[in-house]
């Protein structure tokens, strides 16, 4: 093989994304809370961006880039560092030229603003919730009611630092033994024996705090925690929660109802008081943080009884391109070429923020108002009305490209007559029924939930009956459908639905 230098030339196809086509992607993706964060920090980042006060308010400044009018459309160029832009530049001036004389002091916010800005900065400040009460911090209040040694406190308080947000002790003892030099110079074994006690007998303090159950090394261990004093029937559950536990789990009363000598009936019982347990204690403490969610979708009908789409938006904020800076662009004809090039780029992307905002809003509109049409039996008749739809449906009913939609319904939001859910909950698969006609996954589903709750519960159906029942009602699937589909429902298998103290003769 010969190896060279040289130069050839070569013709070649690529698509390059343009930086003002990925802003306006980006800006299409953003949810409308993350999009208010967005214009914020833009404002902050680029003095050529202000904000439009509403309309009919005094002192409310000319709203600049109306598309009615060509003539005064904000500073739009072509991509790249070698474009030209001094015709844009002969339009800017020619806005600041019919602006007010007092504008630039009319769109200053007045000292009453200022205040009511800075009291409702307060009141947001003083209405934070405080910091929830942790688990650790909770058991290191109980911890202070006992009187202990040093020593063992110490141990104690580890021991609770190394607890899980479910309430379990996963490290091992043997981990929580502190370092000392006595296992450099001395009798290590020794140490660590004493050590090891002294674990112990704190982790048996932790294991006696509330709530119950915690400092549990095992589900077996912080069930057995929980059964205290005064429980009528804690020994017969002793016995369940050590020995047949995985056959309870399974559902095999009657294995251990042959090695325990109870009946059925009593094994259903006490299996109903261990479900009231507390598998995982610290629960109740984990941070909980419900994520907020705003709507960028809101239907509403019209005359015709047809829902029509809204978008959201009164929030956001409208923008224009300072005419301050566009005064500065006409007295920077004369300036230095860092100086011109600098405005230009501020005013630049000043305009394509603008315009990647609008392109968003009509893009989400119509794209919500595609899916509604399709969905609307959904809106009307509830979830066992919705009909399959995928994304490539609305992309070529909008006009545009897949990604777009996806871009598009990506963490959006949508208040509807039945509630808010997501934009995606719009799109599902589907079958095809015994007549021909497409039939939503989420149909199938229903229809399945709606069979297991109906079937004799001393003879549940198993999954090869399940999918003649569905059958029955012309949806035709395959068993291992209506297997995957059970398990996403948390729906037992056939066994573990079986209720033995229905069945007079159990096998």
């Amino acid at each position: 093989m010969r190896l060279s230098f040289g130069q050839q030339m070569q013709m070649a196809q690529k698509q390059v994304l343009a930086p003002r086509m990925i802003q306006s992607m980006e800006i299409l993706q953003l949810p409308i809370l993350a999009l208010q964060e967005r214009i914020e920090q833009e404002m902050q980042d680029n003095p050529c961006l202000e904000l439009v006060e509403p309309e009919g308010e005094e002192g409310a400044p000319i709203e600049s880039n109306d598309s009615s009018d060509d003539s005064e459309r904000e500073l739009i160029v072509e991509d790249g560092d070698n474009a030209n832009y001094e015709d844009d530049f002969e339009r800017l001036v020619n806005m600041a030229e019919n602006l007010p004389d007092d504008y630039e002091e009319r769109s200053r916010p007045s000292q009453g603003q200022m205040e009511a800005d800075a009291d409702r900065a307060h009141d947001q400040m003083a209405n934070m919730l405080a910091r929830p009460e942790s688990l650790a911090d909770y058991l290191h209040h109980q911890l202070s009611w006992f009187d202990l040694s040093d020593e063992l406190r110490r141990m104690a308080e580890r021991i609770i630092f190394s607890l899980d947000s479910n309430g379990y002790l996963k490290s091992p003892l043997e981990e929580l033994i502190p370092p000392s030099p006595v296992e450099l110079n001395g009798d290590a074994a020794s140490y660590r024996r004493q050590q090891l006690e002294l674990a112990e007998e704190a982790l048996q303090i932790v294991q006696h705090l509330d709530p119950p159950g915690v400092g549990a090394r095992s589900l077996k261990e912080c069930l057995l925690l929980q059964l205290r004093v005064g429980n009528p029937f804690a020994d017969e559950m002793r016995v369940l929660i050590e020995g047949h536990l995985p056959d309870l789990e399974n559902n095999r009363l009657p294995l251990i109802s042959k090695k325990t000598g109870m009946s059925i009936e009593d094994i259903n019982e006490l299996w109903e008081e261990i479900r009231l347990l507390k598998p995982k204690p610290g629960a109740d403490f984990a941070a909980s943080s419900v994520p907020t969610v705003t709507p960028d979708v809101y239907l509403e009908k019209d005359e015709n009884d047809r829902y029509v789409v809204r978008l959201e938006d009164g929030d956001t904020p409208s923008l224009y391109v300072s005419p301050y800076y566009r005064n500065l662009l006409k007295q920077a004809a004369g300036a230095d070429e860092s100086t011109r090039d600098y405005i230009k780029r501020k005013v630049n992307s000043a305009q394509w923020l603008i315009e990647a905002i609008e392109q968003r809003r009509s893009t989400l509109t119509r794209v919500s108002q595609a899916i509604v049409d399709h969905q609307t039996r959904f809106l009307d008749d509830g979830p066992e009305a919705i009909e399959p739809l995928k994304m490539q449906q609305i992309a070529d009913k909008v006009g545009v490209h897949v990604t777009t939609v996806s871009r598009a319904v990506d963490d959006k939001w949508v208040q509807t007559p039945r509630g808010i859910f997501p934009l995606k909950r719009f799109f599902v698969g589907g079958t095809t029924n015994s007549e021909g006609e497409d039939v939503a996954w989420d149909v199938v589903r229903i229809k399945l939930q709606e069979i297991v709750d109906k079937e004799d519960k001393a003879k549940p159906l198993s999954d090869d009956a399940l999918v003649k029942e569905l059958a029955k009602s012309g949806i035709d699937v395959a068993r291992r459908t209506v297997t995957k589909y059970r398990k996403a429902m948390d729906i037992p298998s056939s066994r573990q639905r079986r209720d033995w103290a229905a069945d007079k003769a159990p096998s």
